[in-house]
């Protein structure tokens, strides 16, 4: 339509009550200058940061899925307090690759101006790949595997550990595991997921593993499918390696049947050690497994008890969730709720939701109060935090403990572990 139609078609109109004819006159022709430049332009600047919180709520990663929520769910109310106003619309990916894409782009269609999520490194790769051809900010709340970084994506930044950082941090840990407790295992297996995070902890294992001087031998890899029914012929087959050590990438599902299954063939390794994998301290595994759970080991990074941003968001925990343990949730949690505070800070110092100016202010990043352990928040030119340090973290009467480095150690850690009959 012409701008001179606008304008006959607007005086042809009635002139609105409480207009004189002069006014509505030079509204029409403030209307037809609008037309010839294109869209008016906003008059109102957004005052709220619309977050897309992607993740697997349903499926075999439920559970993760559903302890990451609750760090989304209580976000809003824990950032309001610190400055920032941020409104959250939730999806599902359901487990699946597929599903992640397509909801990631139904995020975006509903007004999303930053994509969080998405826990599993495959549907975290499928929404990077949305979120580039849209030029909308992906900030990753949990998701290892390296290629996520090193693709060339302007739009992805991670506050999450690369698998070669955990493998690394991991690794170095299992060293000063055995230098504390005087013991030192021979061997070892390896226990892993065939999915993508598995598989990146796997090239990262056969990558770095050489070059580390490591006191045993890993005498097999073993892996599985996430989605299996039960570990039983894994497990057979770990056991029969004669190994010493059980070095395991898991999550909470396939960790409560592996340890399961160890205890039913009576397979006592002298620990079980996870450089990075979120399923031996998971509540799910706690509740599960009950004492069998304990003196299993994690080495990834942690959340600093006593950093003001974690009591804030424990008491939004306990009082969102009065029947849950914050520990038992606390890193999936945090890393979400990290994500999205570092949108949030991004959005208040760009001042405006537009991707371009997201994305600068997310490269500028330096974020001082945060819950995790380590320096602060900042991104390098691949969008990678690579400045987070990893804990080892044992499992202590169902509860996660933080063992070394002796500086944050709450216990002394427990190597070799109790055997499964003399627990109590």
């Amino acid at each position: 339509m012409s701008s001179d139609t606008t304008r006959n078609d607007l005086a042809r109109r009635p002139a609105p009550s409480g207009l004189t004819r002069r006014r509505f006159g030079q509204a029409a022709a403030a209307a037809g200058a609008l037309a010839a430049f294109g869209t008016a332009p906003a008059f109102a600047q957004a005052t709220t940061l619309k977050v897309g919180v992607l993740l697997p709520r349903s499926g075999h990663l439920a559970q993760a899925g559903q302890a990451c929520q609750r760090g989304a769910d209580i976000a809003p109310a824990v950032l309001r307090d610190m400055g920032y106003a941020v409104e959250i619309l939730s999806a599902d990916t359901e487990s699946n690759v597929d599903v992640a894409r397509s909801r990631t782009e139904k995020l975006i269609n509903d007004g999303a101006n930053v994509i969080v999520g998405a826990f599993d490194s495959g549907q975290t790769a499928a929404a990077a790949q949305v979120c580039e051809q849209r030029g909308v900010p992906l900030v990753m709340n949990i998701a290892a595997a390296d290629r996520l970084t090193e693709q060339g994506y302007r739009t992805v930044f991670r506050n999450f550990p690369t698998s070669t950082m955990l493998v690394t941090n991991g690794l170095a840990l299992m060293k000063e595991l055995f230098a504390v407790t005087g013991a030192t295992p021979k061997s070892a297996v390896f226990l892993h997921a065939n999915d993508t995070f598995g598989m990146a902890n796997k090239a990262a294992m056969d990558a770095l593993f050489p070059k580390l001087d490591m006191p045993f031998v890993i005498v097999d890899s073993i892996s599985y499918d996430p989605k299996a029914q039960d570990l039983a012929i894994e497990v057979t087959k770990a056991k029969a390696t004669g190994a010493e050590l059980a070095i395991v990438t898991t999550r909470a599902t396939d960790a409560i049947m592996m340890i399961k299954e160890m205890v039913k063939q009576r397979w006592q390794p002298m620990g079980i050690v996870s450089p990075g994998s979120p399923g031996l301290y998971d509540e799910q595994t706690y509740k599960v497994l009950g004492k069998y759970a304990d003196y299993a080991i994690t080495n990834l990074p942690w959340y600093d008890p006593r950093a003001d941003l974690t009591r804030r968001v424990e008491a939004a925990f306990r009082s969102a969730f009065p029947n849950d343990r914050f520990e038992g949730y606390a890193f999936n949690v945090a890393f979400t709720l990290e994500a999205i505070l570092v949108a949030a800070d991004a959005f208040k110092r760009a001042g405006t939701p537009e991707s371009e100016a997201m994305l600068q202010a997310l490269r500028t990043t330096n974020l001082q109060e945060k819950m995790m352990v380590g320096p602060a928040i900042t991104f390098d030119e691949k969008g990678q935090n690579v400045n987070l340090a990893s804990a080892c973290v044992q499992n202590r009467d169902a509860r996660p403990t933080v063992v070394l480095p002796k500086g944050s150690a709450e216990m002394e850690p427990v190597f070799p572990m109790p055997g499964w009959q003399k627990r109590t």
